[in-house]
């Protein structure tokens, strides 16, 4: 298969439904093999069918980001089938609720900051020598404005994010001076099923979809790509 990923083996967390299956279906099409992550196992299974209609091929692992051990297992799974990793798109994340700081409870906090922040580490751990065995490694880490903001109500998804911002920052500059280029796409503004939660008084209609966001994934994917250690603003080209 043809296109500008074509071999690239590529890891996409969040791999069920939004922003996640909308990577995997341009991924695809660009001829990735997509190993998809995500918890419900019939979002996967919707998304695998859209995979192969548009010519591609992926592998389903049902998965908690926060199941460490999980994450350990895919490792050596990845390690022993393709000894390396091309492609990591780190999109799992929740919102856990909008409230006043003072009023979160401590699952909610402790949830937010497993999925959005110490699932992250935990796949850097893992996935960092597969990805340094790649000839061009790629990591993409989704975040969102809302970490480099101050909004109410917001502070567990606000904390969580900010927190995966220094993670990767800091992973970026311990690989300035090897094959792998590290960065952090901030979206904008999507119609997503978390956007949803946050606003439920919104239009949905009035959103951009998450297949607009396809091309500055490639952008940051495919083996050409030089940018290294920066937040990146989708454009939303399709």
């Amino acid at each position: 298969m043809t296109g500008r990923l074509a071999g690239r083996v590529a890891l996409v967390t969040g791999a069920s439904r939004g922003i996640g299956a909308a990577v995997a279906l341009r991924f695809a099409r660009e001829g990735a093999h997509l190993i998809l992550v995500a918890r419900t196992v019939g979002g996967l299974e919707d998304v695998d069918d859209g995979v192969r209609a548009a010519g591609g091929s992926a592998t389903l692992v049902p998965l908690d980001v926060t199941d460490g051990p999980g994450i350990d297992r895919l490792r050596g799974a990845l390690g022993k089938r393709w000894g390396r990793l091309d492609i990591l798109v780190s999109n799992a994340a929740i919102l856990a609720g909008l409230s006043p700081v003072a009023h979160v409870t401590p699952e909610r906090w402790d949830r937010a900051i497993a999925v959005n922040l110490t699932a992250n580490w935990r796949l850097i751990r893992s996935l960092d020598p597969l990805l340094r065995a790649s000839d061009a490694g790629r990591a993409i880490f989704v975040t969102s404005g809302i970490a480099r903001g101050a909004y109410a109500y917001w502070a567990p998804y606000a904390a969580s994010k900010a927190g995966l911002e220094a993670l990767v920052r800091s992973w970026a500059a311990e690989t300035a001076r090897t094959s792998l280029r590290v960065n952090i796409l901030d979206p904008g503004v999507v119609r997503t099923a978390m956007r949803a939660e946050a606003m439920p008084g919104e239009d949905p209609r009035t959103l951009p979809e998450p297949a607009t966001l396809g091309e500055d994934f490639v952008a940051l994917a495919e083996p050409a790509c030089t940018r290294h250690g920066e937040v990146v603003y989708a454009r939303r080209s399709a």
